[in-house]
């Protein structure tokens, strides 16, 4: 990567762990849902970037919520997750498949409905993997379904109110 490129993702990650830390830990609606917008830091990452690179700048943003949130590593485990799927299935969902890197996946830089397709598929993935650790027993699986629903929505339509406010279009 580039040093504008590494730089720009320090920032991001600075910027979004705050937010997190100081405004978005404090909301909770009814307790199913919590929106963790942090999670926008491993999404937008460079598609080129090498996997083992992509493990540990997902582990170290998990790490990081959880130190300042007092969590038992539930983000980081979920992140690294999340990088994982990522890793798995970021080709498949954001170019279909075809050679390109993409240097910051965004709204403004892959086609729309990919994008969301994109933020769906992996915020359902951290949801699943965040709930289940946390929230699991016989008795609640309703609760883990919903709570996971509606995190994961209230999620992306934060991450794309975000991408549409503060991303630049590339003709820019």
């Amino acid at each position: 990567m580039e040093s504008r490129l590494i730089l720009q993702n320090i920032v991001r990650f600075a910027v979004l762990t705050l937010v997190q830390i100081l405004i978005l830990n404090n909301i909770n609606i009814s307790g199913y849902a919590i929106p963790y917008l942090y999670l926008l830091f491993i999404l937008m990452l460079p598609t080129g970037m090498g996997k083992i690179a992509m493990l540990l700048a997902a582990f170290v943003c998990g790490l990081a919520i959880d130190v300042f949130s007092n969590m038992l590593g539930f983000h980081t485990f979920s992140c690294t997750m999340v990088a994982f799927a990522r890793i798995l299935f970021a080709d498949r969902i954001l170019t279909r498949n075809e050679p390109v890197v993409i240097s910051t996946p965004s709204i403004y830089t892959v086609k729309t409905q990919y994008f969301i397709g994109y933020l769906l598929v992996l915020t359902a993935i951290f949801y699943l993997t965040f709930f289940s650790l946390e929230l699991f027993d016989s008795h609640g699986f309703w609760r883990l379904l919903l709570s996971i629903t509606l995190s994961t929505l209230l999620t992306v339509v934060l991450a794309l109110i975000s991408q549409i406010l503060f991303m630049k279009r590339p003709h820019e």
